[in-house]
């Protein structure tokens, strides 16, 4: 099992980057793919982005592909999404989650089902 703690999170102005961390409890970080949703008032859980267990594959939305990078470091069990021109359409309480279903190198899963553990979320605001 995996405990998640995001934290990052804040208020910026459009066209600004925050980078949000997840940092994660236990030895085994290593055996999960990794994943960012996000979920604004009133609309559904978005995935946002997934990185693989060795890290050496990413997926993206559609929304903010070009925008958000994704990334890792098992030493330091936590991932990580740096996002950069922000936009009030990115507002919303953003989540870490853990998959444990992924092979080392296999692609990561978009389905908010696929995801066996969640963080608390941290909240994204961007002004105009």
């Amino acid at each position: 099992q995996v405990q998640l703690v995001e934290s990052g999170g804040g208020l910026v102005q459009a066209g600004g980057s925050l980078r949000l961390s997840c940092a994660t409890s236990g030895r085994t970080f290593s055996n999960y793919a990794m994943g960012w949703f996000r979920q604004a008032p009133g609309k559904e859980r978005e995935f946002v982005a997934g990185i693989s267990r060795s890290g050496g594959m990413t997926t993206y939305g559609a929304s903010v592909r070009g925008r958000f990078t994704i990334s890792r470091d098992n030493a330091k069990i936590t991932v990580y999404l740096q996002m950069n021109s922000l936009k009030p359409g990115d507002t919303a309480v953003y989540y870490c989650a853990a998959d444990s279903s992924r092979s080392w190198n296999e692609r990561p899963r978009s389905t908010r089902s696929a995801f066996n553990y969640w963080g608390q979320g941290t909240q994204v605001a961007v002004s105009t």
